[in-house]
């Protein structure tokens, strides 16, 4: 029998995320797909710490792991209902949006199917002899203990290693003190400087801290506001939320922007220039980290109902206000913040017990691809410089999921994109299209139309010829759209484009846009 330094597998992926872990059930009942997939943790864990009662995902039950890939795979949320007897209950409730600790408990199903995954694994190097890489890990027992070292071989390479959470500046090194405590014991009163992802294991110590001040916007930080409100008022804690957002802006569900997830806009995407792509990526930001408009009224509906009799509210809402320092007062344990109204340009003082960050997340350049040298292309900022194939290197054999914010744009962590973008990464390593890749899907243009359209915006006769010969022409027909992509092939021949560390496999979840 083969040993995993000997064997040589087809696909070795590294982060069993949400992304990873869809890959790896699409690769599944493929029979020339041959893959194995690594972790550092000990099992699939999907932001544990927010996983808040109730809280449901921002996307359609459809938006699986496999789905929009093959809706006939026996890795479904459908048929995870059905094997654990609740399809008829989730049919009668009427809500297209699973609960976030059930579509924890899915993927946790859809793991426990596959015989691919290696948990404990720390990935420690990659290196490359001729085409084949050897992956070197790290081997832990349940405790964390280090066991011993394997490595894994492959044609081909994929990176699922997601997002890390990210603080403001302001907070760098604070979560460190607060958790050690400065000058000895921490002072009374004292409490945690967390990020939302480890926001349930230090929930009591939070409201213990007599007053929270939670910073940033989006889903995140408003539904950690919304499971403190009550109690926060109850045990007389003050309850401070700060963004320099504008405002408290909801997330735009429309349709016609949800169709910015697609090939199309993709393509759009990435022809503009760098410093445009930028720009947009920043505006686009409000377009999938809002607050879901149910959670906004349910804030209000809350704060209304907690105000009845002329009652005053121990809590603050602040928007345009950006923090700029921050700094733990040893005596007391209380942290010093101070803030920047952005409109008005003046800066204004908040002492706080304890503090929430909701800044989200970041991808980042694993450290274990230092071997490879310059094989991995890097933009000017030194990301990952991903290809229109999700590729990072020439010869087409690396692989990227969710790292593609800056290059791909909002597709990059929408769920309902992860199976597509699978697709296409599946199609590379066999040579065919094992899942029908869709080239268009949106019914509006992205950019500018087709020239030679008359006034009815129908191509007249001989324009789509006299643009093919100007090199102009529109991917109209299947096939122009299946030589464009031409996922057999390499990215050799493709232009990189120029342009914020790693090992955690959680992707962050998304909505559409």
């Amino acid at each position: 029998m083969s040993t995993p330094e000997t064997h040589i597998h087809d696909i070795v992926g590294i982060g069993i995320g949400p992304f990873g872990l869809g890959l790896a059930a699409l690769s599944d009942p493929l029979p020339d797909v041959d893959g194995v997939f690594l972790d550092q943790r000990k099992e699939f864990r999907w932001h544990p710490g927010m996983m808040i009662e109730g809280a449901t995902v921002q996307v359609p039950f459809l938006a699986d792991l496999v789905t929009m890939a093959d809706p006939t795979s026996r890795f479904s949320f459908l048929q995870f209902l059905k094997d654990s007897g609740r399809l008829y209950p989730f049919y009668i409730r009427e809500s297209f949006y699973p609960l976030r600790a059930e579509f924890d408990e899915y993927c946790r199903w859809v793991a426990a199917q596959l015989d691919t995954l290696r948990w404990n694994r720390t990935v420690t190097s990659v290196t490359r002899d001729n085409d084949i890489y050897t992956v070197t890990a790290e081997v832990a027992d349940q405790s964390g203990q280090a066991l011993r070292t394997e490595s894994y071989r492959a044609r081909h390479l994929v990176l699922g290693v997601g997002t890390s959470p990210v603080l403001p500046p302001a907070l760098r090194g604070l979560d460190a003190e607060s958790a050690e405590g400065v000058g000895g014991p921490v002072a009374q009163g004292g409490g945690p400087v967390i990020h939302t992802s480890q926001y349930l294991d230090h929930r009591e110590a939070l409201l213990e801290s007599g007053s929270i001040t939670i910073v940033g916007s989006g889903q995140s930080a408003a539904e950690i506001y919304r499971d403190l409100l009550d109690e926060a008022e109850a045990r007389k804690v003050r309850l401070d939320w700060v963004t320099r957002s504008p405002r408290f802006f909801p997330m735009e569900y429309t349709k016609l922007t949800l169709e910015m997830t697609s090939p199309e806009y993709t393509d759009h995407f990435r022809a503009l220039p760098d410093e445009l792509r930028e720009q947009l990526g920043r505006e686009q930001r409000t377009l999938y980290k809002g607050i879901s408009a149910e959670l906004v009224d349910d804030i209000h509906d809350t704060l209304y109902r907690l105000s009845r009799c002329g009652r005053k509210l121990r809590t603050n809402l602040l928007a345009e206000s950006e923090l700029i320092s921050a700094e733990r007062d040893v005596s007391t344990g209380d942290y010093a913040l101070r803030f920047r109204n952005t409109a008005l340009d003046k800066c204004f003082d908040r002492r706080s017990g304890s503090v929430v960050s909701a800044t989200g997340y970041k991808s980042q350049v694993p450290d274990f691809l230092a071997p490879l040298g310059d094989e991995i292309r890097l933009d000017a900022k030194g990301r990952l410089d991903v290809s229109r194939h999700y590729t990072v290197n020439d010869a087409g054999t690396i692989h990227v999921l969710n790292g593609e914010e800056h290059t791909h744009g909002v597709t990059a962590p929408d769920l309902g994109f992860g199976p597509w973008r699978a697709s296409v990464v599946l199609s590379h390593v066999t040579g065919r299209e094992p899942y029908p890749i869709e080239k268009t899907i949106a019914f509006q243009t992205f950019g500018i139309p087709d020239d030679g359209a008359d006034d009815d915006g129908v191509l007249d006769d001989g324009a789509l010829e006299s643009a093919a010969e100007e090199g102009t022409a529109p991917l109209s027909t299947r096939d122009d759209f299946e030589s464009h992509f031409d996922f057999a092939d390499s990215d050799a021949d493709s232009e990189p484009h120029s342009d914020s560390d790693s090992r955690a496999a959680e992707d962050r979840e998304m909505t559409h846009v």
